[in-house]
């Protein structure tokens, strides 16, 4: 019946195809609404899910008068047959030539639906359950189905719940079965029953439950499995599991000795346990990424150029941003080269199947056109044979009714008046044979009836002999059977007498026999008791053992546990412990180096004012004057400045006329850091306290020459200011 219907519908696309104008929506919806129910009888359910698909899509664009509640029972439909496909590929491990004849049907399918294939694209994925729910989403035909459906495929196609799955989803489909009935007048499809899909849900949820289980757990009891799947009993489950695991869906096997059920052989390298892996994998390097966070290392040249580091980072992400910059733009380019090529192919491929359909269509309608008027031609070269043919056996039936005159005689010889007079003469002759049948019938009533009349007194004298003979035969039968009664009742009478003699030695075997048996039996059942007893024993020493053994294992476990802890305690407050010392060497050696830096800074400042000191003392000594009055030679070092004063006519230095108008009082004499008190400058410039006085001229060619030693130390004094200006700007520190 399913190939009858198949070659039907496959007849109306044809004549579908061959037609230039397309049908009209209301049609095809009817077309659609009876290839879900032709695949659905034939338990195609995959074909079954893509034309509900087709009607629903006609149904939403062009039935403007359908209501809400009749679109979501259809959006219901499409999604329940969608998920009543099965979830595993069934043509897995099949021969080259299943694959292609299952290519071939895919395509004729695919045809009759209404999606355009190419036989060349080696892909069997075309039409499939996951793609064909991934439309449904993506065309929102789920956001238009229930609750209860959208929650029912959130529970199957995208929640884990080993154990919950099968409770969660059988109140669901309590509920949808409910759902259903007419539809309204506007709509094409008479009813929608969502009752229908609910066996093949349930064995979907199984199969979705024994394929979570098995990532779960490696075993598990039967009975367990059973109480979580209330679908089926156990036999159902594991009919539906040996499809599952011939297709290569789950991996399991039932050992019914052992009352178990066997999840897993697939090995370390299989895609769930990759998945496991991989999460596992994340977990721990993020883990450990929170335990040692990563230490970043300092580079001696941002200590020495702290800000290098900023310019390398922003120059670093300019380059990175004109980089991403450049590949979007190149990416942006080759996509739009990528669209203007897909549509030139579109354009091109849209214009070739046009030209193709145009030349299918005229194919097609000459192929029609010769074929019509072959069958023309058959049916009037058939018609044209009956018709010799009856004129044949009418002149027959005239030659042998004695007629001499032809039928034809005197007319026009055609196709119509040949068929009517074969007819006339055909019904003529139907007539005349039923009137000799009817007398024929009548005839042989009254033969027969004549015959049942003279028989009937022979019939009554036979049965009244026959009466008195069996009535005879029963007496004799009668008194044989009574004088054999009688004999063998006085036969067994003597046998009784006879025998009677032996009931006393019988009752004696009897008790001595069943004596020795009780005495048996009590033995046996002795000996089992003691086995019974030993076996109980024994296995109550088996299980103390065991339980003596599992403490000891737990203890030794805790034990290591415990020491582990310790341990890890231990190098816990070790590494804390190093790491507080760490801290606090640190802050002593910063300590200590900062103590030294500030020892430094004062070294310095006293360095520095010592040599102000010196070189404010050398400049008064050495531009004093021979010449001046005593009376008026200063007492302060105030009065230092005046009197050093240069004669008008000799060349100054700008630096010590500089100095000695800011020199101010001298040093204190209190003594350093260490204990030492500073080089008197009577120690330290004895030579020139000393010397004679001397002329001016003497004076000034002494203070145009350098110093020896200290005014070297000093920076030097030249009647030439421009090579002390670069020895200056070469040693800052001597200033």
């Amino acid at each position: 019946m399913g190939d009858e219907a198949f070659r039907s519908v496959e007849d109306i696309h044809g004549l579908m195809c061959m037609v230039k104008k397309t049908p009209k929506s209301s049609l095809m919806v009817v077309y659609y609404a009876k290839l879900t129910e032709t695949f659905w009888i034939s338990a195609s359910h995959l074909y079954h899910a893509y034309a509900w698909f087709k009607l629903f899509t006609l149904q939403k664009n062009f039935n403007k008068n359908l209501s809400q509640k009749d679109l979501q029972l259809i959006a219901s439909s499409v999604v329940l047959a969608a998920l009543s496909v099965a979830p595993y590929d069934q043509t897995r491990g099949a021969s080259h030539m299943e694959l292609e004849n299952e290519k071939e049907h895919k395509i004729r399918m695919a045809n009759l639906i209404g999606f355009n294939l190419d036989p060349k694209v080696e892909n069997r994925e075309v039409l499939s359950r996951s793609l064909l729910l991934s439309e449904l989403v993506s065309k929102s035909v789920l956001s238009c189905a229930t609750q209860e459906v959208k929650d029912l495929y959130h529970l199957v196609e995208h929640e884990f719940l080993p154990l919950d799955i099968a409770s969660k989803i059988q109140p669901l489909l309590t509920k949808i079965s409910k759902l259903g009935g007419k539809l309204s007048s506007a709509s094409s499809v008479p009813e929608v029953q969502l009752s229908q899909y609910i066996p093949a849900i349930e064995k979907l949820a199984t199969l979705r439950l024994l394929q979570q289980v098995s990532q779960v757990y490696q075993t598990m009891k039967i009975e367990g499995l059973s109480q979580i799947i209330p679908f089926f009993d156990f036999s159902m489950v594991e009919k539906i599991s040996v499809d599952a695991v011939k297709h290569n869906f789950i991996a399991m096997k039932v050992d019914h000795l052992k009352g178990i059920v066997v999840f897993g052989d697939m090995g370390l390298e299989s895609d769930r346990l990759k998945v496991h892996l991989i999460n596992f994998t994340e977990s721990l390097n993020n883990a450990r990424a929170m335990i040692y966070p990563a230490v970043e290392k300092t580079s001696k040249l941002a200590d020495i150029l702290p800000g290098l580091g900023e310019v390398v980072d922003k120059e670093h992400k300019r380059l990175l941003a004109r980089k991403s910059i450049i590949e979007k733009r190149k990416e942006e380019q080759e996509r739009q080269l990528l669209e203007m090529e897909r549509e030139e192919e579109s354009r091109r491929l849209k214009m070739q199947k046009i030209t193709e359909e145009a030349e299918q269509k005229r194919l097609a309608a000459e192929c029609e056109q010769r074929r019509v008027e072959r069958i023309r031609q058959e049916i009037e070269g058939r018609e044209l044979e009956e018709a010799q043919a009856l004129l044949e056996e009418t002149e027959k039936r005239i030659r042998k009714g004695g007629k001499k005159k032809s039928i034809l005689e005197g007319e026009k010889l055609t196709k119509q008046v040949l068929m009517e007079r074969a007819l006339t003469e055909q019904l003529k002759e139907r007539q005349e044979m039923e009137k000799k049948l009817q007398k024929l019938a009548k005839t042989m009533d009254y033969l027969e009836r004549a015959k049942i009349e003279e028989a009937a007194p022979l019939i009554e004298a036979a049965f009244q002999r026959r009466l008195v003979e069996e009535k005879v035969l029963h007496e004799r039968e009668q008194q044989l059977e009574v004088e054999l009664s009688r004999q063998r009742h006085d036969g067994d009478l003597r046998e009784k007498n006879r025998l009677a003699r032996m009931l006393a030695n019988k009752i004696i075997f009897q008790e001595r026999v069943m004596s020795s048996r009780q005495a048996e039996f009590d033995r046996r059942r002795e000996d089992r008791e003691e086995r019974i007893n030993q076996i109980i024993q024994a296995q109550k020493q088996e299980r103390e053992l065991k339980r003596k053994k599992i403490f000891y294992v737990r203890s030794e476990e805790e034990r290591l546990r415990k020491l582990r802890e310790e341990e890890e305690a231990r190098k816990h407050e070790e590494a804390e412990r190093r790491r507080k010392e760490e801290a606090e060497r640190k802050a002593k050696l910063d300590e200590i180096a900062e103590k030294q830096r500030q020892r430094e800074r004062e070294l310095e400042e006293k360095e520095r004012l010592r040599r102000e000191a010196l070189l404010g003392r050398s400049t008064e000594g050495i531009s004093r004057p021979s010449d001046l009055p005593s009376g008026s030679r200063p007492s302060e070092p105030e009065a230092a400045a005046p009197t050093a004063a240069p004669t008008p006519g000799k060349y100054v230095p700008r630096f010590k006329r500089e100095r000695v108008e800011g020199s101010g009082p001298p040093p204190s004499s209190e003594p350093d850091r260490w204990g030492r008190a500073p080089p008197s400058q009577s120690d330290r410039w004895g030579s020139v306290n000393k010397a004679p006085p001397q002329d001016p001229e003497r004076v000034g060619s002494s203070a145009s020459r350098p110093l020896p030693h200290d005014s070297d130390r000093l920076g030097g004094s030249s009647t030439k200011p421009e090579p002390w200006r670069p020895s200056r700007a070469r040693n800052p520190s001597r200033g």
